[in-house]
């Protein structure tokens, strides 16, 4: 990294030297598939489902932010979307390719960092983010605001689930400044409904609640301790 500042990417560059660099937590992350983590499992987010159920999603094309192992991507395919899913650990794309071989399910998933790949402007009827941006640091959220509204398609819908404030899963407390003096998320941030509408305020919020929680027998993921919102690109 360059030691001057001469454009707003910079300062964006000199934020993210501050905390640590996220890439090689994911990769290691997704190496054990073995290991008791609610995430890895097949089943998809039941707002997802939910979501599915009840919007009338009129195009086909959908984007999975943050899709780890695929398992959110996997249900949207298999309901007919056109899905592009990316993240940016090697590992989870390799086990969500495989998922989806198995599956004979057509995704096109895309190793890499959201902000630095090339995605089209208008071509999403439906943006998903189950726990992408609870680990994004203050000073890239502008910059996540501005790519999901961009990406979105008038009309079209972005549902997110993150961590609540003191969760089970994670969801720090800490302020936006308390982030930088202590260099650290903590494991990733909590959000309230009322911080949400505050962020995405460049979508129509539809609704926000807790996950309700699901049991095995339902094939769904859901814990009442994360967070769900759906917005629309109204204009």
């Amino acid at each position: 990294m360059k030691n001057t500042i001469d454009c707003y990417s910079d300062v964006l560059e000199m934020l993210d030297s501050l905390l640590r660099d996220p890439e090689p937590f994911r990769e290691d992350f997704y190496t054990d598939r073995t290991k008791p983590i609610p995430i890895f499992t097949d089943y998809p987010d039941e707002t997802l489902v939910s979501y599915m159920k009840s919007l009338n999603v009129t195009g086909r094309k959908v984007l999975d932010i943050g899709c780890g192992a695929g398992r959110n991507a996997l249900f949207l395919a298999s309901q007919g979307f056109e899905v592009d899913a990316i993240d940016l650990s090697s590992t989870s794309i390799q086990w969500a390719k495989e998922r989806a071989d198995e599956r004979k399910l057509s995704i096109r998933f895309v190793h890499g960092n959201l902000f630095e790949t090339a995605l089209c402007t208008d071509a999403y009827d439906f943006i998903y983010d189950s726990g992408c941006f609870h680990y994004l640091a203050p000073h890239r959220r502008i910059t996540y605001t501005k790519l999901v509204t961009r990406l979105l398609k008038t009309g079209g819908h972005f549902g997110i689930t993150c961590f609540v404030p003191e969760g089970k899963f994670g969801g720090s407390t800490l302020s936006d400044w308390q982030v930088y003096e202590l260099r650290t998320l903590q494991g990733g941030l909590g959000y309230t409904k009322e911080r949400l509408i505050d962020i995405f305020n460049q979508l129509q919020l539809i609704d926000a609640r807790a996950m309700n929680d699901v049991s095995d027998g339902e094939k769904l993921f859901g814990s009442s301790d994360l967070l769900s919102a759906l917005f629309i690109k109204a204009n």
